[in-house]
């Protein structure tokens, strides 16, 4: 995949403290702890034992590490070029050499760590890996930006089932809503960056629909997660389910109306949508 962003930051004179700090600021650690901490929780209440909810964890805490390392480390050179300040290796904090490096290795200890949940098990979840980093490398600046979300997040519920004992398949309603929730994601961690993404050349989907467009849609893939979430598990969805749908409604719908003022209002209204969605993952109904 070679790595084409070379560049001189994180010099000799950087100490090793500041190399690791800037190695860890540089993985995307807030959603490699949220991904990976809401896996967990999955597999918990999946039924998943100990030792194999451990083992689901590290797996995916490896992927998202090398995925967040990747995109950091391909994105150097156009982040020094626009000089974003708060990427570890734009500032100089740690050299883009050193997180490829460190992207390759949690790679390679992600495939045992998969494979270890089981063969099906990890061919879904290492799919779900190399959808994300062919949008690191490739996807991301494509109309197609929005398919690697959708892949990779669809696997994760997908990855947590095929773990539990007898690899059962995962309910389809899962992996729609994980897909869904996907497409969410992307539009609402691109939203605040369009603008200066599309000054240094990057036109994903979220960038051909414009800031406004984007907003719009935003809350259109996570509220139909929670449609999903609540009404795709057999049986009635219960007072609980019904109450969540109609929050995920209300939110949306307040946040599109403020968003056309305060940006960040739709972005916080989408965020407390996809809180919801999380909820009713875990609520305990069978994912398999």
């Amino acid at each position: 995949m070679g790595t084409p962003e070379q560049s001189t930051a994180g010099g000799p004179a950087v100490s090793w403290a500041v190399r690791v700090g800037g190695l860890a600021g540089s993985c995307h650690p807030g959603p490699v702890v949220a991904v990976t901490a809401l896996m967990a929780a999955l597999a918990v209440t999946a039924g998943q034992s100990a030792a194999r909810g451990v083992l689901t964890a590290a797996a995916v805490l490896t992927g998202q590490l090398s995925v967040g390392w990747c995109n950091d480390a391909f994105d150097a050179r156009r982040d020094i070029a626009a000089d974003r300040r708060g990427k570890p290796v734009a500032d100089g904090a740690v050299g883009v050499t050193e997180v490829w490096v460190a992207a390759y290795a949690a790679l390679a200890l992600c495939v045992p760590l998969s494979l270890a949940c089981g063969l099906w098990a990890g061919a879904v979840h290492l799919t779900g890996v190399a959808a994300a980093w062919a949008y690191d490398l490739r996807l991301k600046a494509t109309a197609w930006s929005w398919a690697p979300y959708a892949v990779g997040f669809a696997a994760l519920p997908a990855f947590v089932a095929l773990g539990l004992p007898g690899q059962p398949w995962p309910a389809w309603w899962a992996v729609t809503a994980g897909a869904l929730l996907g497409v969410g994601a992307h539009l609402g961690d691109v939203l605040p960056d369009i603008r200066g993404d599309l000054a240094t050349g990057v036109r994903g989907w979220p960038h051909r629909l414009g800031p406004d467009g984007t907003r719009l849609l935003l809350p259109v893939p996570l509220v139909a997660a929670s449609a999903v979430l609540a009404l795709g598990p057999a049986g009635p969805p219960g007072r609980w389910g019904v109450a969540a749908l109609a929050v995920a409604v209300l939110v949306a719908m307040a946040g599109t109306v403020l968003g056309r003022r305060r940006e960040r209002a739709a972005f916080a209204a989408a965020v407390a949508v996809a809180v919801v969605d999380v909820a009713l993952l875990l609520r305990g109904t069978g994912i398999a």
